[in-house]
């Protein structure tokens, strides 16, 4: 049973509150101010707090504060109840990190939606997401909302691209988040003889480019896609904002650039010290997990000799010698100049 605290100094609407929320099954705890509500967050620890706005002493936002400011209660779903309707204290509610802001008076079923809603979401964020892309646009999806997901992408200006057209080159400033749409990119740095060293690869319906808005700084690699595209370029802002207003958002970017920092030193050990054929195997099995849709039939590569070069960090040379061997062991095959990943089990194996 979920428990949740009401925070409310009006003693009718404090008991009507409650009332509706133990018909509907939750468990309820009362604060008739602002400084009892912060008590009976710290010692109970609720799974979600409904806070009036106005109260004496400790008012509404006092209480937020003071709850964000604590590792135990900073992520409990925070809803204000309030009969204050400007659209200016709604937006200082939300920029607080409040969750949710109701205004009265209310229905009793707007206040179980909102809610479930937010419990909804509660539930996701502690949950376990892959530190991926995928998990962050899981998350982004559910924090903000399926329509402000779709606005986010919609307001942007949707770009096409030709085949290996750069889409942002290193040394320059951001100004857009990059959403793909269709198509596929990589990011690389060049060396100082000349050869490219892929950082990452972006397929359908992935963000790139928030690294640097996030740094506030310039790029530090270049964005070229390998197939023609479409990107839309979402305003800086736009991101920004959404950031700023979702602390859990904020904090799924955190973990998912610990995760690419991990990955990045990986990449760098592999290159340093792997054989020719652990490299050339694991650039085959990041181009299947990448870009395989359909398991039911084998991967075939789209990519070039010189491509695949990059993402190994070997030579063009070396690279064609090893698929060749690759090939007479059965692990791939080769038709139209095309990689064909046969035994992906055993090619996934001389990565381990």
């Amino acid at each position: 049973m979920k428990t949740i605290l009401v925070i409310e100094d009006n003693l009718d609407i404090r008991e009507n509150v409650a009332e509706i929320l133990e018909l509907s099954g939750y468990a309820v705890l009362e604060a008739a101010n602002g400084k009892e509500g912060v008590e009976a967050a710290q010692k109970n620890i609720p799974d979600l707090i409904i806070c009036d706005i106005m109260m004496p002493g400790v008012d509404g936002y006092g209480v937020l504060h003071i709850l964000h400011k604590e590792p135990a209660t900073q992520n409990i779903p925070f809803i204000f109840l309030t009969s204050k309707s400007e659209r200016s204290d709604f937006r200082a509610a939300m920029e607080m990190g409040a969750d949710d802001y109701i205004t009265k008076p209310f229905a009793g079923n707007e206040l179980l939606n909102a809610i479930e809603s937010r419990l909804r979401k509660s539930e996701l964020i502690k949950k376990n997401l892959s530190t991926d892309l995928s998990g962050f646009n899981e998350l982004v999806q559910t924090v903000s909302g399926t329509q402000t997901m779709e606005d986010l992408t919609t307001r942007g200006n949707t770009e096409d691209y030709k085949r290996k057209q750069v889409v942002y080159k290193k040394g320059t400033h951001p100004h857009y988040l990059f959403y793909l749409m269709k198509g596929k990119v990589r990011t690389y740095k060049t060396h100082d003889d000349g050869k490219d060293l892929v950082i990452d690869l972006y397929n359908e319906g992935d963000f790139f480019g928030y690294t640097t808005l996030l740094e506030n700084g310039v790029y530090k690699e270049t964005a070229e896609t390998t197939e023609q595209s479409e990107i839309v370029l979402i305003p800086k802002k736009e991101f920004e904002d959404l950031v700023n207003c979702n602390p859990a958002i904020a904090k799924k970017l955190i973990s998912l650039l610990a995760k690419n920092i991990i990955d990045k030193e990986n990449q760098l050990l592999g290159i340093a010290y792997n054989t020719l054929r652990k490299k050339v195997a694991g650039a085959l099995i990041s181009m299947q997990k990448k870009y395989h849709k359909n398991l039911d039939e084998p991967f075939i590569v789209e990519a070039s000799r010189e491509e695949l070069a990059s993402l190994a960090g070997t030579a063009t040379e070396s690279l064609i010698r090893t698929l060749s061997d690759f090939k007479s062991e059965n692990l791939i095959d080769i038709k139209s100049g095309k990689v064909i990943i046969s035994d992906d089990k055993k090619l996934a194996g001389l990565v381990r």
